[in-house]
């Protein structure tokens, strides 16, 4: 590259045919002036943080998500939405995941078209709303307004989880990425602990069963502030790393390009499918918890209290899972292979717990009495303590599946365009998952049957990715491998030996 070409890449200017080159965003760039590039550093600490780098980014959007699916997690935790008729939340859930579903397919090419901050913002007013119809539903038992909130709910989470996953994956440099994910799970979950002890705290003498408008209220005006925040973040093209790299984006995409690189995902990567169960399976868990455990055989405080407990769970599996999964040590692939194995035992060790408490419990048309709620547990019975540890686990294994796959997914690119993409397929069909559970669960399907096929499916979909994570996680991304399914454009562009120079560069160090 000639001097000349350089600054213009470094400067922003120059020739157009430079600056809308695609992959002059992995170059490495000084960092520019301006009050986002200017850095800081926390007392006591030796590294700086300037706002339009990964990590103040990552900071920005794991709060965002504390306020918004964080809060949204320590409602759906509490069982039934935190109401005592579990199936009008059963309904709504089904409605919020087949829409997400459907969504979650294309929402990558959303986020790259119409840019972080507003996709997540988008993202955000779904789940305000979302709360105030359980508001309205303690009022005039509108189960529509339920459903329709969790349908539109539906289209805004798939927009933000595909905009957050394009950030965690994309973001961070290789050596870092267990540690932002971990980070970003430990945040997030907290909206799920500080959530669930507002309703601890404000229905501690509540015996209805049902929590109260001030609670959701609480819920309503919270996550409104996530969607605001969203607003404050930068885009991912003025996104420069802590090595002084740009995040690899398609500069100015059309919805032709964006929606071929779903096809180009799946084409030029076909092995990826084999991830597809587990991303089948990394929510249908929830139904069989919170409804078949948390609402069907505990009263609302204990519910309460097991929330609170399961969202602390997870931010332990995922502080554990980051760190391992970045232990410098061990070479990258050896990592995505212990995780693998290690994530087979737990399924059967804390599965297998569950299979201890499930089969002495009364069935599910005896715990949906409005007179069984008195026998319910209650976190001062003697016979709290086992299921109370057996929730904690199921609280740990879910961060432990999530920072698995986020992380593995982050192994197979650095390309923020690719993980775009990918992260719209994991909440595509996660949420199809979902959906069709909560729909069992509307239809009244045994909480033993709910248990069984959870259990099944989680220990077959982990031997079906084997075969990704033995073959295809490799020490490094390969370059090649990220930009392989856009190398049409490089023929198109007027300066075709720039990604040669760019190898060249990266190689030698320079």
């Amino acid at each position: 590259m000639s001097d000349q070409e350089s600054n213009a890449v470094r400067a922003g200017t120059g020739s157009s045919e430079i600056e809308d080159h695609p992959y002059t965003q992995g170059v490495t760039i000084p960092r520019p002036a301006g009050w986002m590039y200017r850095g800081f550093r926390f007392p006591g600490t030796k590294n700086e943080i300037w706002y339009a780098s990964p990590k103040a980014q990552l900071l920005m959007v794991s709060f965002v998500c504390f306020l918004c699916p964080g809060l949204y997690n320590a409602l759906g935790g509490l069982g039934g939405g935190g109401q005592l008729n579990v199936h009008v939340q059963a309904n709504a859930s089904t409605a919020t995941y087949a829409v997400f579903a459907f969504v979650g397919f294309f929402s990558g090419s959303f986020a790259n078209k119409l840019g972080i901050k507003i996709t997540l913002s988008i993202g955000g007013f779904g789940y305000s709303l979302y709360s105030a119809s359980f508001l309205s539903y303690n009022h005039n038992k509108n189960e529509g307004f339920v459903v329709f909130a969790g349908a539109l709910l539906g289209f805004c989470a798939g927009l933000l989880w595909t905009a957050q996953g394009a950030i965690m994956m994309a973001y961070p440099l290789e050596k870092s990425k267990g540690r932002y994910i971990s980070s970003f799970w430990v945040i997030f979950n907290l909206g799920g602990v500080i959530g669930a002890l507002i309703v601890l705290v404000q229905n501690l003498n509540n015996n209805t069963g049902t929590v109260t408008d001030g609670t959701y209220a609480a819920f309503i005006v919270l996550m409104a502030i996530g969607a605001v925040l969203a607003l404050f973040l930068v885009n991912a093209d003025s996104v420069i790393r802590e090595d002084g790299s740009k995040v690899i984006v398609m500069k100015e995409p059309t919805w032709r390009s964006e929606f071929i690189g779903l096809w180009e995902c799946i084409r030029l990567s076909p092995w990826v499918v084999l991830l597809f169960p587990m991303f089948f399976a990394s929510n249908i868990f929830y139904t069989y918890q919170q409804n078949g455990v948390n609402a069907a055989h505990f009263n609302l405080r204990a519910r309460s209290l097991n929330s609170l407990l399961y969202w602390l769970a997870q931010i332990l599996g995922a502080l554990v899972y980051g760190t391992a999964l970045d232990f410098s040590k061990l070479r990258r692939s050896v990592r995505a292979k212990g995780a693998l194995i290690s994530l087979f035992i737990l399924t059967f060790a804390i599965w297998g717990g569950g299979y201890a408490f499930e089969k002495n419990q009364p069935p599910r048309e005896v715990t949906l009495k409005k007179e069984y709620e008195q026998f319910k547990i209650d976190f001062t019975d003697p016979g709290y303590i086992g299921p109370a540890f057996l929730y904690i686990f199921y609280g740990f294994y879910d961060a432990c599946w999530q920072t698995t796959l986020y992380w593995l997914m982050g192994a197979l690119s650095n390309s923020g365009r690719k993980t775009a993409n990918m992260a719209g397929f994991y909440k595509g069909i996660q949420s199809a998952g979902a959906a069709i559970f909560w729909a069992l669960d509307g239809k009244g399907v045994s909480y033993r049957v709910l248990y069984g096929v959870t259990f099944g499916i989680c220990a077959v979909s982990i031997l079906i990715a084997a075969p990704v994570i033995w073959l295809h996680i490799k020490d490094t991304t390969d370059l090649e491998e990220d930009l392989k399914f856009s190398d049409e454009t490089i023929e198109n562009v007027a300066a075709p030996g720039l990604l040669d120079e760019k190898r060249a560069a990266i190689e030698t160090g320079v």
